[in-house]
């Protein structure tokens, strides 16, 4: 495994992201002014509690390991798919958090989303009301384009910070369908424009922004962002439905399954300590079950936590434990009892 020094698996915080060995030529970017990756780790941010226990508990598998490092070394969007429950949005977690990328930069897409919402949000009714009522108490202009404009997710991730930032783009299947191929400009060339930013350089060569997330501001020359270093950028699909082959082939391509047996057991250890005998009988019915039908990883971690702290009779645990796990889709006809 010397080819991958990087991403480990393990999720112990690690400075293994210093040793990224040089893009390929033709993924270099070197954009500029360098600016400081946040320092502290996904643990230290803003993240929910459960995106910081999934981050501390995921299990990666061989090959998850083995495409991930794959996507740092190529600067290349690594594009997950899989059921729902699979893993694929703690996996950006789990990454951001060994290699001490900084906070996860999340976007949430919709059928909805545009690339712009990603890059920026710019109110340009604030700034004329801003400049009315300082006109009117005849105060100095409060009317500044950068107090009202504020870079999206995907605009901050390609800021020209020091090391790669973590941003995940969370159901990527759910967009317009122009939307990804809109995005592949973009992560081609690692670069935008901000017009509004652009048509005003002249009078405000350089412009202090709002990033994602936070209310620090980061110079931005000329309107134009171009990042130093390529993010790690995540993609997520439940694979209901295709993307053409010019936006594939730009991708490193993972699909997770549903875990099976051994490494099931081993993600219900992570998060629950070690399984009792009742908890292990319902691991084999979970994995039995999943043969007819669609479960997610986290309806069986549910069920274990809460029969097991609750005070039932077995055959109200046997109830409940149906109840929190039923089927989100199914490939056949067998009936939904547990027992």
């Amino acid at each position: 495994m010397s080819l991958w020094p990087l991403y480990t698996g393990t999720n112990e915080p690690h400075d293994g992201i210093e040793k990224l060995p040089a893009p390929p030529p033709w993924r270099a970017f070197g954009g500029g002014p360098v600016l400081p990756t946040p320092a502290e780790d996904a643990d230290a941010s803003a993240a929910s509690p459960d995106r910081r226990h999934r981050a501390r508990t995921y299990l990666a598998t061989d090959r998850t390991v083995q495409l991930v490092n794959a996507a740092l070394y190529l600067r290349r969007p690594l594009l997950v798919t899989g059921p729902p429950g699979s893993g694929k949005s703690s996996l950006a977690y789990a990454v951001a958090r060994e290699l001490r990328l900084g906070p996860v930069l999340r976007w949430n897409i919709t059928s909805r989303t545009t690339l712009q919402d990603g890059l920026y949000q710019y109110d340009p009714l604030s700034r004329l009301y801003a400049a009315k009522r300082a006109a009117a108490e005849e105060l100095p202009s409060d009317g500044e384009l950068q107090d009202h404009l504020r870079l999206g997710p995907l605009g901050t991730a390609l800021l020209p910070y020091s090391r790669p930032r973590a941003l995940l783009i969370d159901e990527i299947d759910k967009s317009d369908p122009d939307l990804p191929n809109d995005l592949l400009n973009v992560l081609e060339e690692g670069q935008y424009e901000i017009p509004v930013l652009v048509r005003g350089a002249r009078h405000t060569p350089t412009a202090q922004v709002m990033i994602d997330g936070t209310d620090t501001r980061v110079p931005v020359e000329g309107g134009r962002v171009r990042c130093h270093a390529f993010p790690f950028v995540v993609l997520t699909s439940n694979g209901e439905r295709e993307f053409a082959p010019a936006f594939l082939r730009r991708c490193v391509r993972l699909e997770l399954h549903q875990p099976r047996d051994e490494h099931l057991e081993q993600i219900v250890r992570a998060h629950l300590g070690e399984p009792d005998e009742y908890a292990r009988g319902l691991i084999a019915h979970f994995l039995e079950r999943g043969t007819a039908g669609e479960l997610a990883t986290d309806q069986l971690l549910n069920a274990i936590y809460l029969t097991g702290a609750a005070e039932l009779d077995a055959v109200s645990r046997d109830e409940l434990a149906e109840q929190l796990m039923p089927y989100l889709s199914r490939s056949g006809d067998e009936a939904d009892g547990l027992f």
